[in-house]
């Protein structure tokens, strides 16, 4: 078997309804895409971002990273990701990994990136985390926060409601009692590591109903029949979505989580 080659691309646009411009924003001295870019760097050999701005495509290069620039209309990060990998390989290579790296994840940990690596070779892999008690029932209903089912370690389906249903047990006491079991819930972490086969194909894939439903493109993978492996992390990340959230993430950097 060959070896496979581990790529890192991070997605980065301008445009955003509830923060315009986060990826130039200054977090801790240094813009929020140049923190995803170290980060991803200490895991990974070669690391692109790919923009749809001139200045993102600036600013990376300023810092002395690499970055492409991709189309304005695309649907979702995992398309822009394929784009950015054609103009950087030219063509599909058979061994390659694509590791799509949120662009407003400044903390994601380079032992994240590994546990991706570690579910090669399969079709699609991705993370979780098991919510705990101290999460709280609200955590666990929240809509935003994609719930997953794993079994083998691969995931068999991705819900916005809490799966699986409790029969027997009051609603408040599902988590608690879900960790009794040892089965826990598992919250999605939405980082994506690809075939580049794969990636190709599913890019081309059109919207399922399922994924229509939801709201969520990797329910689309799923009913076309793709496998997504499924590695647990203990870490849950900052992502940030806002400008309350820089707030918070200068607080984090602050005290040194980084």
């Amino acid at each position: 078997m060959c070896e496979q080659n581990f790529i890192g691309i991070i997605p980065a646009r301008y445009a955003s309804t509830r923060f315009p411009g986060k990826p130039l924003a200054i977090l801790g001295g240094k813009t929020v895409i140049e923190r995803v870019y170290e980060q991803a760097a200490k895991a990974l050999t070669e690391v692109v971002v790919a923009t749809d701005d001139e200045r993102i495509l600036d600013c990376v290069h300023a810092f002395g990273g690499k970055a492409v620039m991709t189309r304005t209309d695309h649907p979702c990060g995992t398309n822009r990701c394929f784009e950015a990998y054609e103009k950087v390989r030219g063509s599909v290579q058979e061994n390659d990994v694509i590791i799509n790296i949120q662009g407003d994840e400044p903390f994601i940990q380079p032992e994240q990136i590994e546990l991706l690596k570690s579910c090669f070779p399969t079709d699609i892999a991705t993370l979780v985390k098991a919510f705990t008690q101290a999460d709280g029932t609200a955590a666990l209903q929240n809509p935003n926060s994609p719930k997953v089912v794993v079994a083998e370690g691969r995931a068999l389906y991705f819900s916005r409601s809490v799966i699986p249903y409790l029969r027997g047990v009051k609603e408040e006491d599902w988590l608690g009692e879900s960790i009794r079991r040892g089965t826990p819930y598992y919250k999605h972490i939405g980082m994506y590591a690809y075939n580049a086969r794969v990636l190709e194909q599913i890019v081309r894939l059109p919207q399922s109903p399922l994924e229509k439903a939801e709201s969520l493109e990797q329910l689309r993978w799923i009913e076309a029949g793709y496998t997504i492996r499924v590695a647990e992390t203990d870490t849950q990340t900052i992502g940030i979505d806002t400008p309350e959230d820089l707030v918070r993430a200068e607080e984090a950097v602050r005290h040194g989580f980084c």
